[in-house]
Parts: C-alpha cells; structure tokens; sequence
C-alpha cells in the first residue's frame, strides 16, 4: 500500500517487476530481489538513490553505515499479518505455519523491539512509523504526514486517491 502512495504521488520506486500482481496482492509487491541479498551486494544502492525501495525489517541492519535513509516503517497488527501470510500460503498451494499464532506474535514483538532500538541508534537514518489501520481510516493525513516526512515533495492527494479500503480483507 504504501510503496502504491509514494508512486501515485510521484516518487520513483525502485522494482524489478518479477513478483506480479495477483490475487493477494493487486496492486502487486513492489519488490526488488536484489533488496533480499543486501548483505552480500549493496551496490544496487547507487541506483536505489531518491527512490521508493520495499525492504523487511529484518534486512535494515545489513544496510551499509555511508548512506543516508529515510524509512517510512510500515506497523500492522500481527493477528492481520499473520492472517494474510497464512492465506498467500495457502493459495500458493503450500501448507501454512505450524507455529502457533501466540508464538508467531511473542517473536514478531521481540524483532520490532530489536529493530526499533537498533534504528534509533543509528545517526544515518531518520525514520517515521506509520500505522496500516491510521492509513486506512485517514489516508489524506497519513500521506501528509509522509510527505512532510520526506526530503521528496509529493502529490499528497494522488497518494490518498490509491489507497483502496476495499483490499483491507484482513481484519482484527
């Protein structure tokens, strides 16, 4: 969703276009796989500069120390993230997790935890937390709140316009 904003409102996004839309994700992934071997290869960067570039919590601390980032942190209720994962696993005809939700959410909230304390350590990223379900109840705030955020003017009513309350099938 918000890799979707920042593009309607006129930021580059940096994707390879190998994970294509489908029934789980419509608008599609925004996904660079590049992004996914960041420890080992980081010169993709250079090209990444003044773009949109989607990468999961875990692999921000592989990010090499002589860049600048701006990260807009995406939060979400696990029970929901945890309900779309199972349901993409289960349409790609794979089986999903055994581990017990209350598991799967005791180690997520140890990870963000970790996370969260390693970002604000780090003098080279500034980063804004945004909330899915505040995006979904307000997304004309939420993209003024990223706009603002951002060293990149955006197009703060495009952003609004893309997000779509109808793809929220997750729900608390």
């Amino acid at each position: 969703m918000m890799m979707n904003m920042l593009e309607a409102g006129g930021m580059s996004v940096l994707t390879d276009g190998i994970r294509t839309a489908d029934e789980d994700n419509p608008k599609g992934y925004y996904e660079f796989e590049r992004v996914k071997q960041i420890e080992q290869d980081a010169e993709w960067l250079e090209d990444a500069r003044g773009k949109a570039v989607k990468m999961v919590a875990a692999l921000l601390k592989h990010l090499p120390a002589d860049y600048d980032y701006e990260i807009i942190f995406m939060r979400r209720d696990i029970r929901e993230v945890l309900a779309s994962q199972r349901r993409m696993l289960v349409h790609r005809g794979e089986a999903p997790d055994t581990v017990p939700d209350e598991r799967m959410a005791e180690l997520f909230k140890r990870h963000l935890t970790q996370i969260e304390g390693w970002l604000a350590d780090q003098s080279n990223i500034s980063v804004l937390f945004v909330d899915h379900g505040h995006v979904l109840a307000d997304p004309e705030q939420q993209a003024r709140r990223v706009s603002a955020f951002l060293s990149h003017p955006l197009d703060v009513q495009a952003m609004a316009a893309v997000v779509d309350r109808a793809l929220y099938r997750q729900r608390r």
